[in-house]
């Protein structure tokens, strides 16, 4: 489970009634909600929470580090709560489903001298793509 109320809560992050539900909803693995859908879920736990709150919680959480966006071609922006846990993602091609993975090996040296270019590199996103067992009809 993604440690992000724990996070939060280490950074003396003012933990309103809104922003606690928002964490809530956001906080596992494999979490990677879209602002709607941190909203549909926040609004279950909390009736009276604005689609404003949500939508300038999720900005703070991104603007502190963290929580990540995520894009995956042309879809809507995700959000990632395990910002400080070193991993890339798998995404469906179909449907857009998003799963954090931990693939051997270090992309960061991984890439020759040769290959950067006089680049002094400082981080590194890799995208896996396929189809998930739902949509490959598996």
């Amino acid at each position: 489970m993604s440690d992000l109320l724990e996070r939060l809560r280490g950074r003396g992050w003012r933990m309103t009634a809104q922003r606690r539900v928002v964490a809530e909803v956001l906080n596992g693995d494999h979490v990677h909600l879209t602002a709607d859908e941190v909203l549909a879920r926040a609004t279950a736990r909390l009736p009276e929470i604005s689609r404003a709150t949500v939508y300038n919680t999720l900005g703070e959480l991104v603007s502190l580090g963290e929580v990540v966006e995520v894009t995956a071609h042309g879809r809507a922006k995700r959000y990632d709560p395990n910002a400080h846990r070193p991993h890339q993602h798998l995404v469906c091609s179909e449907c857009g489903t998003i799963r954090d993975v931990h693939p051997g090996g270090d992309p960061l040296t991984d890439l020759p001298d040769s290959e950067r270019f006089g680049y002094t590199v400082s981080e590194v996103e890799v995208t896996y793509r396929g189809h998930c067992p739902d949509c490959a009809g598996l």
